[in-house]
C-alpha cells in the first residue's frame, strides 16, 4: 500500500493556537484501524467499543433534515429488537465470563437472567460495513499517523475523527438499531430502576410491579459498562464513496450472499429454546427420527419428519405460531411439561415413526400433527384454556382412528348419502362455512387407499382440528367465537 493513500502527521512539536483549531477540536475522537485494501479500494478496519460506534454512526434509511441522500432500506423494527435480545445474551455472558476470568463466582442474579433470556454455546456480530463520506478519494482529507513498534514497523495507524466525521452505515443497519436499543433499555433501567413495561421490553421479567431487585440492578449495570468498554464492534470503513458507489456496495453486500437453507439454520441453532427441547428430548433420545427431506414415494418412508417440519409442529404447540422466531425460555420452559405430555401421547398411535408410517396412519403428516399440536395449545394455554378438555384430548389420541380409510377425513368429497351412511351428520356444525376460504384439505386415492392432506398446511390444519374436536366431543370452537363476541357486546352495552 503507498504511504500516500492516507496523509499521516508525525509531527507533535507544539503549535500555535490558532493552528490547532484549525486542525480540530477537543471532540475529536482518536480511531486505531489498519490499512487494507478490499479489491483494490483502500478501505479501514478498525474496531470500537458499541457505545462509540452507535454515537458516531448514522444510517441514510430516510433523508434527513440536512438533505443527505438516502442509501438504504427501510428500517424492519421487529428484526432489529431481536437482533437486540441477542445482543443482550451477549452482554449477559460477557458479564459472567468477566468474573470467571477473574477466579469468581457470578452471583445468583447473573445466573437467574441469564437462564430467563436464554443461554447459547456461542454469540458474535459480523463486522459492519461503513462509508466515512467526508474521508475523500483514498482518505485524502483526514488526519492520520503512523503507529510503530520499537523496531520501526508499522503496525497500523491512529486516526483523528471529528465531529462531522459520520460513519455512515451500509450494511448493518439492523445492527446499529439494536445496539441502540439495548443501550437505551440499561439506561432506563439504571435511571429508572424499573424494568419497561412488558410489551415493550426486550427482556421477560415477569414482574407485575417492574421494580428492578438490586442484584438484578447491579448486573444490567455492569452489561451497560460492558457496551463503553469490554464489547467492541467491528467496521470496515470505505473512504469517500459517492451516493451511487454507496447504493452499490449496498446492493453486492445483501444479494450476493447465498441465504442458509432452513433445515441447516435450525439443526445449527441451539439458542431457541425450542429448538433446544426438540434436540434434547426428542431426536437424542431417538424419539423422533429426522428425515433430510420429503418423502413422496411413500414406499420408502423411513418414518422420520423433516426438520422444518417438527420444528413448525412444536411452534403450533408452545408458542401457537407456525415458526420459532422470538420464542424466549421464560415463555417456553413452564410449558415443556404439556409438550413432553403431547409427544408421549403422538408417539402411541400405531404405526407412527415406524418404516411406511406414512402409508400406515395419517398422522405421520405433519398437518395432522400442527392440528393435535393446535388443539393442545388451545386447551393448555389459549384463551379458552381448560385443563379437563386437555386432558380428554391427550387422552383420546390413541383412541381416535388415524387410519386412511377413516371417511371423516375425506367429509368435503363424500356426497351427502355418503355423509350419512358413514354416521358424520353434525359434523358440518363443526367446520367452518365454505365461503371463508379453502376447503380443499386433500384427496383420497382410490388405488392406493390413501389419503393425501395438500400441501398449504395453514388452510388445512385448523379444519382436521375441527374434524378432532367433533369426534372427541370437544367444544366447537365457532360456537365458543360466537359466545365470546357476544358477551363482549353486552360488556361494551353495560359500559
Amino acid at each position: 500500500m503507498e504511504n500516500n493513500m492516507i496523509p499521516t502527521s508525525s509531527d507533535l512539536n507544539p503549535k500555535p493556537l490558532n493552528q490547532l483549531i484549525q486542525r480540530g477540536d477537543t471532540s475529536d475522537m482518536q480511531l486505531k484501524a489498519f490499512i487494507c485494501n478490499n479489491l483494490g479500494y483502500s478501505t479501514l478496519l478498525a474496531k470500537m467499543p458499541m457505545y462509540d460506534f452507535y454515537r458516531m454512526s448514522d444510517v441514510a434509511n430516510e433523508r434527513s433534515e440536512n438533505g443527505e441522500p438516502v442509501t438504504q432500506r427501510k428500517l424492519d423494527l421487529k428484526h432489529a429488537t431481536e437482533l437486540a435480545r441477542y445482543i443482550l445474551k451477549g452482554l449477559i455472558s460477557t458479564a459472567i465470563y468477566e468474573y470467571t476470568i477473574k477466579g469468581k463466582d457470578p452471583s445468583e442474579a447473573h445466573t437467574r437472567l441469564q437462564k430467563m433470556i436464554g443461554k447459547q454455546p456461542y454469540a458474535a456480530l459480523q463486522p459492519i460495513v461503513t462509508n466515512l463520506r467526508t474521508a475523500g478519494i483514498n482518505g485524502k482529507n483526514l488526519r492520520a499517523q503512523q503507529i510503530e513498534t520499537s523496531e520501526r514497523e508499522g503496525v497500523g495507524i491512529r486516526l483523528w475523527l471529528g465531529q462531522r466525521d459520520i460513519l455512515w452505515v451500509v450494511d448493518g443497519q439492523h445492527r446499529r438499531k439494536a445496539m441502540q436499543i439495548v443501550i437505551d433499555f440499561l439506561e432506563e433501567i439504571r435511571v429508572e430502576q424499573k424494568y419497561p413495561a412488558k410489551k415493550n421490553t426486550l427482556f421477560p421479567h415477569n414482574r407485575d410491579d417492574r421494580n428492578v431487585p438490586t442484584d438484578e440492578l447491579t448486573v444490567w449495570s455492569e452489561c451497560y459498562e460492558i457496551t463503553r468498554a469490554v464489547c467492541s464492534v467491528s467496521v470496515e470503513i470505505h473512504l469517500g464513496l459517492e451516493v451511487l458507489e454507496e447504493r452499490q456496495l449496498f446492493h453486492d453486500l445483501n444479494n450476493l450472499a447465498k441465504k442458509v437453507e432452513t433445515s441447516l439454520a435450525l439443526e445449527f441453532d441451539s439458542s431457541n429454546p425450542v429448538n433446544a427441547f426438540i434436540k434434547e428430548e426428542l431426536i437424542e433420545k431417538n424419539l423422533i427420527r429426522i428425515s433430510p427431506g420429503d418423502i413422496t414415494d411413500w414406499h420408502k418412508d423411513d418414518g422420520g419428519i423433516t426438520r422444518k417440519h417438527i420444528v413448525s409442529v412444536n411452534a403450533h404447540l408452545l408458542l401457537n405460531k407456525s415458526n420459532i422466531n422470538g420464542a424466549t425460555p421464560g415463555i417456553v420452559q413452564e410449558r415443556l411439561v404439556i409438550a413432553k405430555r403431547f409427544w408421549e401421547a403422538v408417539l402411541q398411535i400405531p404405526g407412527f415413526g415406524e418404516e411406511s408410517a406414512k402409508a400406515k396412519t395419517v398422522a405421520a403428516q405433519p398437518v395432522v400433527l400442527k392440528a393435535l399440536a393446535k388443539l393442545t395449545y388451545d386447551f393448555a394455554f389459549g384463551r379458552f384454556s381448560n385443563e379437563q378438555l386437555l386432558n380428554k384430548l391427550l387422552d383420546r389420541i390413541t383412541d381416535l382412528d388415524f387410519s386412511h380409510d377413516n371417511p371423516m377425513w375425506r367429509y368435503y368429497q363424500l356426497t351427502p348419502e355418503e355423509i350419512d351412511l358413514h354416521g358424520l351428520n353434525g359434523l358440518d356444525i363443526y367446520l367452518p362455512d365454505n365461503s371463508t376460504g379453502n376447503r380443499d384439505p386433500g384427496l383420497y386415492e382410490e388405488t392406493t387407499g390413501w389419503m393425501r392432506f395438500g400441501n398449504r398446511h395453514n388452510d388445512i390444519f385448523p379444519i382436521l382440528a375441527d374434524m378432532i374436536r367433533w369426534k372427541i366431543n370437544l367444544p366447537n370452537r365457532h360456537k365458543e367465537r360466537e359466545t365470546e363476541e357476544l358477551n363482549n357486546q353486552i360488556s361494551q352495552q353495560t359500559v
